[in-house]
């Protein structure tokens, strides 16, 4: 066989040979898409205020870019739409767009926690609405058992069930909306205007010199007076009359 045909035959077979190892190669696996929150969130239903209210404070997206760029996680307390039922009628409404961002990331922990840590946390727990330090925004856990129960020095609230968890992201149903003290707190009273002193008469005059000395002293220069007055006119009717008879 001359040299150019061996060469040939060999390209043919080492091409074959190559793409039966390829179609035989298994494909690369799909990059896992990162945990969208809302998404766990409508698929577990009753959250649709809390949905909203992500997707208004543009929360939602920094919980999901933060999901998918860091591996410290993220915890969620998830109010149920009941639980926004049972607020005083207009409390959503009577806050700034700032105060229900900050509402939203009061329900947002910057890390994964799982039910059994917070047997062990140190209080108070640190939210993304800011640091908890200066006391405007408290969230206390303790637990009884496997009752988790957190407080926020507006409302007592319990963690009812855990909606999603993984190694990034958790999700735990909570009876009631977490309200920040620095919000929702209740002012403390005014304090009460002090009254005006009450003077007594005669407390400010010297001892011995009272008012109701100085009354009675009037009265005696009065009553000198008018006796004066009818001595006087007694010895005038006595002129009088010694004028008369002489």
């Amino acid at each position: 066989m001359a040299p150019q045909s061996f060469f040939i035959l060999l390209v043919l077979f080492l091409h074959s040979f190559s793409s039966t190892i390829s179609a035989q190669s298994p494909a690369a696996a799909p990059t896992p898409s990162a945990t969208n929150v809302t998404a766990v969130l409508e698929k577990a239903g009753q959250f649709t205020t809390l949905i909203k209210l992500l997707k208004s404070t543009k929360m939602a997206d920094q919980i999901n870019t933060q999901l998918s760029t860091s591996n410290q996680g993220m915890t969620l307390f998830a109010p149920t739409d009941n639980a926004f039922s049972s607020l005083k009628a207009g409390t959503l409404n009577s806050i700034s767009e700032q105060q229900k961002l900050q509402l939203v990331q009061f329900h947002v922990l910057p890390s994964f926690y799982s039910a059994a840590q917070f047997q062990t946390v140190s209080n108070p727990l640190h939210t993304q609405a800011g640091n908890t330090d200066d006391g405007q925004f408290p969230l206390n856990v303790t637990t009884s058992g496997n009752q988790v129960n957190i407080t926020t020095g507006v409302v007592n609230a319990a963690v009812a069930n855990t909606i999603f968890t993984d190694s990034q992201l958790a999700v735990y149903q909570v009876d009631q909306v977490l309200l920040p003290l620095s919000i929702f707190g209740t002012p403390a009273p005014a304090p009460a205007p002090s009254k005006p002193e009450t003077k007594i008469k005669g407390a400010d005059s010297p001892s011995g010199s009272s008012d109701s000395g100085s009354t009675a002293e009037a009265s005696s220069a009065m009553g000198v007076e008018q006796h004066g007055i009818a001595a006087a006119a007694s010895v005038g009717v006595v002129a009088i009359l010694a004028a008369f008879f002489l």
